[in-house]
């Protein structure tokens, strides 16, 4: 049973949510393809590109991505108070970088309107500034820019994505980080890199470069998109990732080198501190990590966090209670 994104997504609950899309049938967003025998690498630039933009324009900022053959993964914090501090000049200037202004809306940027006209502009940034924090404004931006550009490329008409995208809400620390570390190692599991670092067009990538502050960096674009910091990397009172960066890099060395070479049953002493500090089973973290793996539905956290979500959203079950009971038994 489908379900509206209105009750999907809910900001009362959490900021935080996962989510995908992947191309329909045969369609490629990036990579090579071996039946057509074309290299649609490039288009992963434009996916980062998109992001940048986006993020730039939005008050929703990108903690991870990952940018696969047909389809990707973003993590997404929504700040929805930022808004309530733009000036309704700020939210026309905003909206006015993707999409042309109404007539009135002209008019009352110039000083011109009638009192018809600035009632009607007042409503339409309202309406704005309410997108603005809106997840499913922020896909349609970014889905149809994407998908109109490489039916351009590729001389064709039709639709480009299987739907609109799934979205995963995060519902605490735990959830975000299985989240997070889930989609920056996904080139791990499908055996196109052998280490996280190596995968150029993931935020964990993004996110050594930025340290490193390397000018030998092959995608500008990477270095432009800027990410949601971690709490140890952010400025005072600026809003950050609830986890330390050294935490997750050694998290993610951690999870990588099982999901290539993994022993079921065996306990991992070498299991990182952060582990333990949030409560996850390490040997239910390393399946969590391998190719479908992610086995959680429209929510992920802990199982108290689960069902008070379901609650909030009129459901009455939700998919993922066992799996929460496995991987966050704390």
């Amino acid at each position: 049973m489908g379900y509206a994104r209105k009750n999907l997504i809910c900001l009362d609950d959490t900021p935080y949510y996962h989510v995908i899309s992947r191309c329909v049938r045969r369609a490629w967003l990036c990579g090579f393809d071996e039946y057509t025998q074309r290299d649609y690498s490039h288009r992963k630039g434009w996916v980062l590109e998109r992001l940048e933009r986006l993020t730039s324009v939005f008050a929703i900022d990108a903690c991870a991505y990952a940018v696969m053959s047909n389809h990707y993964h973003l993590v997404l914090h929504v700040d929805r108070h930022r808004p309530q501090g733009w000036s309704d000049q700020e939210v026309v200037d905003r909206w006015s970088r993707l999409f042309r202004m109404p007539l009135a809306v002209q008019r009352w940027r110039q000083g011109e309107a009638s009192e018809a006209e600035i009632e009607a502009a007042k409503q339409f940034v309202s309406r704005w500034r309410a997108r603005l924090i809106d997840i499913s404004w922020f896909m349609r931006c970014m889905n149809e820019y994407l998908a109109r550009r490489a039916n351009a490329e590729d001389e064709c008409t039709g639709r480009f994505w299987q739907g609109r995208f799934n979205s995963q809400a995060l519902l605490d620390e735990a959830g975000l980080l299985t989240a997070m570390a889930y989609v920056d190692l996904n080139p791990v599991r499908a055996g196109m890199v052998a280490t996280p670092e190596e995968a150029e067009f993931t935020s964990i990538y993004a996110r050594i470069k930025a340290i490193h502050a390397t000018t030998k960096t092959k995608n500008i674009k990477t270095r432009r998109l800027k990410l949601l910091p971690f709490r140890d990397q952010a400025k005072p009172n600026a809003p950050a990732l609830p986890l330390r960066f050294r935490d997750y890099l050694e998290l993610l060395d951690w999870s990588g080198r099982r999901v290539r070479q993994d022993k079921p049953g065996a306990i991992d002493p070498r299991a990182p501190p952060i582990l333990e500090r949030l409560g996850i089973d390490a040997d239910v973290w390393g399946l969590a990590m391998r190719v479908r793996g992610n086995v959680f539905g429209r929510a992920m956290g802990r199982l108290d966090k689960l069902r008070l979500h379901a609650r909030a959203l009129g459901q009455a079950r939700i998919r993922g209670l066992t799996q929460a009971r496995q991987l966050f038994p704390a």
